[in-house]
């Protein structure tokens, strides 16, 4: 495993990718072949018909694409057995948060760092940038972040250890993704 970073998120720029960014995307791979898959092949189309908006996170003064992710608009349905695992609720809005059927989310969708920059923080730089963003700027309701991460153990870990998401469901355990989110109230 490589050493950590000495990057701050500050030294990271995020910005959406433009359709003059996707000749240089044939020279980015993460190494994860469904991932290498979509960013060469369906990335284009899907942000053309709206799917799904990518965005790219470079660190600053230097041109190559450290990162990229896709954020799309989400919704998080919980059962009441989850709502009630939330203790930490004020109780001005418990009551409206457990009769909710469906809670704002967005999901952060094909993050994928290069491959000789992995393991030095830049994927937890990209779920923080995020989460930040839709907590702090109040453009839209969004109570949660979502993710359907490839159901490897590797994966799974960043998630859930590193960044404290939670799963979603037992129903998709040996399906080749797991659906999680994580409380950004």
């Amino acid at each position: 495993m490589a050493e950590r970073t000495p990057f701050s998120i500050s030294d990271i720029d995020f910005s959406p990718l433009t359709e003059s960014d996707y000749p240089s995307l044939s020279d980015f791979f993460c190494g994860v072949e469904c991932l290498d898959s979509f960013i060469h092949s369906e990335l284009p189309l899907c942000s053309k018909y709206k799917y799904l908006i990518p965005y790219k996170c470079v660190i600053r003064n230097q041109a190559e694409i450290a990162g990229i992710f896709t954020l799309a608009n989400d919704v998080l349905s919980l059962e009441f057995e989850d709502k009630v695992s939330f203790p930490d609720l004020s109780a001005e809005y418990a009551d409206i948060f457990m009769r909710q059927p469906t809670y704002p989310a967005i999901n952060i969708g094909h993050l994928a760092v290069r491959h000789d920059l992995q393991s030095l923080g830049f994927g937890k730089f990209i779920v923080e940038f995020v989460a930040a963003t839709f907590s702090k700027y109040r453009v839209a309701g969004c109570q949660f972040v979502t993710v359907d991460a490839l159901n490897n153990q590797r994966t799974l870990q960043f998630y859930c250890d590193k960044l404290g998401f939670e799963f979603q469901t037992l129903s998709d355990l040996g399906k080749p993704t797991r659906r999680m989110y994580l409380d950004i109230m």
